[in-house]
């Protein structure tokens, strides 16, 4: 008694000391509960961890994981929690080294079969395999559990962010709120330590006065056990007690210094939105003063000089692809480059490198008669700032943006744009070398990006099963098919297959970064091209998007970084580099180059031009070394011919400048036509409001639309999470027209067309799309 009266007021460290040399009866009757016992995780080579403790996050085990083909399936430590997966290749390893790591808020379960689990994310794909089926079962189930966990996590902080309260008194709440509630629990674990300790010294008496009595032997040795265990009871409740009065005293002190700080960060960030806003006035009332001044033109050639104007003021500032905070699906593809109509112009067939005749539009005659215009674009005058000011923190994503800084078009159509300079593939196709189809491939990937200079509107994002198709095979030898295939993380499947010889598909995903300034928006996912003839099989990936000026100032948007093609037949390549712009540079603005080589690494064509313009190509004759540059690398010097050019940009339709910078293609896009899918884009009504100049409804029918999609995501997770509690399988939202498949090429996980689309179209059948509109 008087060891333990000592270290009564001696906190938590005295309690330790003290439950070190005492047993404690829960000892004897509770084992130690554990994900893993024994470290072992299950007891087989691989085994599949047992099931976590109630109420636990954490999940772990061993699990196969596929590394190469060299070494295969490698046994690897895999833990789950809080919705990641990570995994290393030993328990100790756990201390500090992760090998990698998959979010399973964005990710795809799939099971090959009765021991194997494929996750995929973005470009990352994990291929697992268990040690039995039943153990597989286990992992899928916590993972399909953790899955929904997350996505319910992070809708709810996201779905309802256009309906807050002021900054000011949300911010209160959330500084006051804690603290009071805090301080309740304290005053209310007083009150049960006044109780604890009231009702003990009343258990002490009472033991003492039956010490006192004259009992058998061992009567009172039992008495005596059971009152060192209430001493050991009421030490316990005084050290917790204690401690919380100690934690109490330290967030009373430094309450008042941290309500000081936010007070002073609160009135930092209101002077600062002020600051910005009145720029962004004044910079709108410049705008307008502007467009009211007499003697400036309003064609498109003022315009342009205007968006020159605004690059050569951004002093050079390229996308900074190395910050480490990432915003993924931002603005969920704003500005996406939207291989619009940079085509085959080729200015001439005598200027082709192949010396092939092909006209530019040589099937005119049989092409059905489409609109050359649409409504011209409202001036509706909206900030912003006045929108994002409020999202400050938030996943740009789920930013609710109004139609006012959209076009009329869908990201699908917009992919579909990729197509406009379709003839540089037609053309490829009757290439005798592959290096020289090489460079008609290289020219198409960087068509895409020719009228991103003028269109920095944002495109409407698909609604989950929403498809858009494109036939012209009659007219231009070509029929192409999009789908949006997930939303979380927005990801849309593309297919094409021309009459003319060559197949294209693709799936893209969208990451990006917000800083303030600008917006980095990096595409992810291969595009593959394989032409029928030769089976010559070409990959590549698109390069960085940077959105500059998003809060004050004109948007202006530059591309940057490298492209890879791969001819996966021959081995042939191109790498081609955009140069991103810099004030200080004496280059071309929006300048690309690139070299053609073979499997041997010998060059045969430099690639250059403008991706705004025009591309040309130039057969080596000889190569040399040259100088060492300042990086310490050796420059190669190239002798050609005279280049010839492969493409070169279309002039945009008059009055384009009125009609969101659409080409002659874009505006033929949301033509309505008869026949097509119930889920096809141009039968969206918020898209075709917004077209009419309706922009008021369309934001009305925008968010009837955004709702109805959350309704559907809501019950497909509450349906996830009651299948998987009564242990069913749930399958989850399986694409219509596309399906998942491991590429042979890349290993990654994609949607390719799975057919039945235009089956479907010839016979009217469409019972089998969703209505989503």
């Amino acid at each position: 008694m008087g060891k333990a009266a000592a270290l009564c007021g001696g906190g938590t460290r005295g309690l330790v000391s003290l439950l070190s040399t005492v047993p404690c009866l829960a000892c004897h009757e509770l084992p130690a509960m554990s994900a893993d016992p024994g470290g072992r995780g299950g007891g087989g080579p691989a085994g599949g961890p047992p099931a976590a403790p109630p109420g636990s996050d954490t999940y772990k085990g061993w699990l196969f994981k596929w590394t190469n083909y060299l070494k295969g399936y490698q046994r690897r430590w895999f833990v789950l929690s809080n919705g990641l997966l990570s995994y290393y290749r030993t328990q100790a390893e756990m201390a500090h080294t992760c090998r990698g790591t998959i979010n399973l808020s964005t990710a795809h379960i799939d099971t090959e079969d009765s021991c194997n689990i494929v996750l995929s994310n973005g470009g990352r794909t994990y291929h697992l395999k268990a040690n039995s089926e039943v153990e597989r079962q286990r992992w899928v189930t916590a993972l399909e559990l953790a899955k929904a966990k997350a996505i319910r996590m992070r809708n709810n902080q996201s779905d309802d962010s256009g309906d807050e309260e002021p900054a000011s008194q949300s911010d209160k709440s959330e500084l006051h709120g804690p603290l009071k509630t805090l301080s309740s629990k304290l005053e209310d674990l007083s009150t049960c330590n006044e109780l604890i300790a009231k009702h003990g010294a009343a258990l002490q008496r009472s033991l003492s006065e039956l010490e006192n009595l004259r009992l058998p032997a061992d009567s009172g040795e039992k008495i005596k056990a059971v009152n060192e265990r209430a001493t050991l009871f009421r030490i316990t409740s005084n050290a917790m007690i204690n401690a919380c009065r100690d934690f109490l005293d330290l967030a009373e002190s430094h309450s008042r210094k941290w309500q000081r700080l936010l007070q002073h960060e609160r009135e930092q960030r209101i002077r600062l939105e002020e600051t910005i806003e009145q720029l962004a006035k004044q910079h709108n009332s410049l705008e307008r003063a502007c467009r009211g001044a007499p003697g400036l033109a309003s064609g498109t050639a003022s315009i342009a000089s205007t968006a020159k104007g605004s690059v050569q003021s951004a002093k050079g500032e390229a996308s900074d692809e190395d910050e480490e905070t990432e915003y993924f699906d931002a603005m969920e593809d704003l500005l996406f480059p939207s291989h619009r109509r940079s085509g085959s112009n080729l200015s001439g067939a005598s200027e082709d490198v192949t010396s092939h005749q092909h006209p530019k539009h040589s099937h005119e005659e049989s092409r059905k008669v489409r609109r050359t215009r649409i409504p011209d674009k409202p001036n509706y005058s909206l900030n912003l700032w006045s929108i994002m000011k409020n999202c400050i923190g938030k996943e740009l994503s789920k930013i609710p943006m109004p139609v006012n800084f959209n076009e009329p078009l869908s990201m699908l159509q917009r992919l579909t744009e990729d197509l406009e300079y379709h003839e540089l593939l037609d053309k490829a196709v009757k290439c005798e070398s592959s290096t020289e189809q090489m460079c008609f491939v290289a020219a198409f990937s960087v068509s895409s990006y020719s009228t991103t200079v003028h269109r920095t509107a944002k495109p409407f994002n698909p609604l989950l099963g929403e498809t858009y198709e494109l036939d012209r095979l009659e007219e231009l030898g070509f029929r192409s098919l999009c789908e949006q295939v997930s939303h979380h993380p927005p990801a849309a499947a593309h297919h094409v297959y021309s009459r003319r010889g060559w197949t294209l598909w693709q799936e893209i995903t969208i990451a990006s970064k917000f800083r303030g300034k600008y917006l980095s928006i990096m595409p992810l996912g291969a595009i593959h091209l394989e032409f029928h003839s030769s089976g010559n099989h070409y990959v590549w990936r698109k390069v960085t998007s940077t959105v500059h000026n998003i809060i004050v100032g004109k948007l202006w948007i530059d591309q940057s970084g490298d492209i890879e093609i791969v001819n996966h037949k021959s081995k042939d390549k191109c790498q081609l580099k955009f140069t991103p712009y810099s004030y200080f540079s004496r280059d071309v603005p929006r300048k690309v180059t690139g070299v053609v080589s073979d499997a041997d690494g010998k060059a045969h064509y430099v690639m250059s031009g403008t991706w705004d313009e025009k591309m040309e190509c130039s057969k080596i004759i000889h190569s040399s070394h040259g100088s060492t540059s300042t990086e310490g690398k050796q420059k190669t010097v190239y002798q050609t011919l005279s280049p010839k050019v492969l493409w070169r940009k279309y002039p945009l339709p008059e009055n384009a400048e009125n009609m969101y910078f659409f080409s002659e293609l874009a505006l033929t896009l949301n033509e309505p036509e008869e026949r097509v899918a119930p889920t096809d884009s141009r039968l969206r009504p918020d898209q075709r409001l917004m077209e009419s100049g309706r922009w008021d409804e369309a934001n009305v029918e925008k968010q009837r639309l955004e709702e109805k999609q959350r309704a559907v995501r809501r019950r497909r997770e509450a349906e996830a999470v009651e299948a998987l509690e009564e242990g069913k399988d749930y399958e989850g939202y399986t694409p219509l027209w596309f399906e998942r498949k491991v590429d042979a090429v890349t290993g990654e996980l994609i949607c390719v067309y799975k057919g039945g689309y235009w089956e479907a179209k010839d016979k009217q059948d469409w019972s089998v799309c969703p209505d989503i509109f």
